[in-house]
């Protein structure tokens, strides 16, 4: 059974083939194939969510599936029923599960015990979904394609703040996979944790990440500066000790100029206007964090047809 839990669950052909798909998506929004027409997926959040739930459902229903949507508090599970039952009941009611949880061993388990297709739409470790989005916001900036994944290769992005947040391991993996000249900056305390550089191995991956505690230097002649919230959920009560050590990674107008003039600035959102990014960045023509947000909708169409695709023996149709 084939699922995506990281960034690397697909190979090179099949990652070709997503963004292909997601480009062909997103011109033919409302005319293209339902691959998971007659299916039935569920959605299951531990966590709340604004841009995963509205475009995984919307784009479930837009791609052929009826979604049911289910919160860990509402059901047994919540209340001591095994992740084992609970992922082996759901394989004979759902065609495929979408999590967004604490644990990357939560989806690690649903996969493990089920026998549908599971989908990391974030866990506290890595979140997937996101990063194949903002590669394919990246490809349509720099080269007007979002399948062009060519021009990422060799392109210097910098990461700011907590580096070993889910983002920035999910950053880690994407930098090898395509080719990406990854530098984290952040405080030394926040530097990238075994647990990331240990898949990076047992994947075979070679690490093309750097860390830095100086802004400055890391901001130097970049192609896009990344940030993300210094406080992620669960991390609440650390957060007036987490802002007091991110302080000096906030992206300024200051630190955009220090990278190249055409360099571009990505959040994957919330954002925090005074903290981990300035208002007037926010503002900039610059940023580019609504087509991140919408460029969701059209990479998790193309991740959910490549699995229907690989767990069945049809192949993906990109005709309109």
């Amino acid at each position: 059974m084939k699922h995506f839990l990281q960034e690397s669950d697909f190979d090179c052909m099949e990652r070709q083939e997503i963004f292909s798909l997601a480009a062909s998506y997103k011109a033919n929004r409302m005319h293209h194939p339902k691959p998971l027409e007659g299916q039935t997926w569920g959605m299951l959040f531990y966590k709340n969510s604004t841009r995963t739930r509205v475009s995984f459902e919307v784009g479930l229903g837009e791609i052929g599936a009826k979604v049911v949507v289910l919160d860990k508090s509402s059901m047994q599970i919540g209340r001591g029923e095994s992740l084992a039952d609970t992922a082996q009941v759901f394989s004979r009611y759902l065609h495929g599960l979408v999590i967004r949880s604490f644990g990357h061993e939560i989806v690690q388990d649903f996969s493990r015990f089920g026998s549908i297709p599971v989908v990391n739409a974030l866990t506290d470790f890595l979140h997937p979904c996101q990063i194949y989005s903002d590669v394919f916001t990246l490809a349509e900036k720099w080269s007007g394609r979002g399948d062009d994944l060519d021009s990422l290769k060799g392109r210097r992005l910098v990461f700011f703040g907590d580096c070993c947040c889910n983002m920035a391991n999910s950053w880690i993996l994407a930098a090898s996979l395509f080719g990406i000249d990854l530098v984290l900056c952040g405080p030394e305390s926040f530097q990238p944790q075994q647990d990331i550089l240990d898949l990076m191995e047992a994947q075979g991956l070679e690490p093309r990440h750097t860390f830095t505690a100086d802004a400055a230097e890391a901001a130097s002649g970049a192609d896009a500066l990344y940030t993300d919230v210094w406080v992620s959920m669960g991390k609440e009560e650390e957060s007036r000790q987490r802002i007091a050590q991110m302080k000096p990674y906030s992206v300024t107008s200051e630190l955009m100029a220090k990278a190249k003039p055409e360099a571009l600035f990505l959040h994957c959102m919330p954002t925090h206007p005074g903290l981990e990014v300035t208002q007037n960045v926010l503002d900039s023509d610059q940023a580019h964090l609504y087509d991140q947000a919408e460029n969701r909708l059209h990479v998790q169409k193309a991740i959910l047809a490549q699995l229907a695709a690989k767990n069945s023996t049809s192949k993906i149709s990109q005709d309109a």
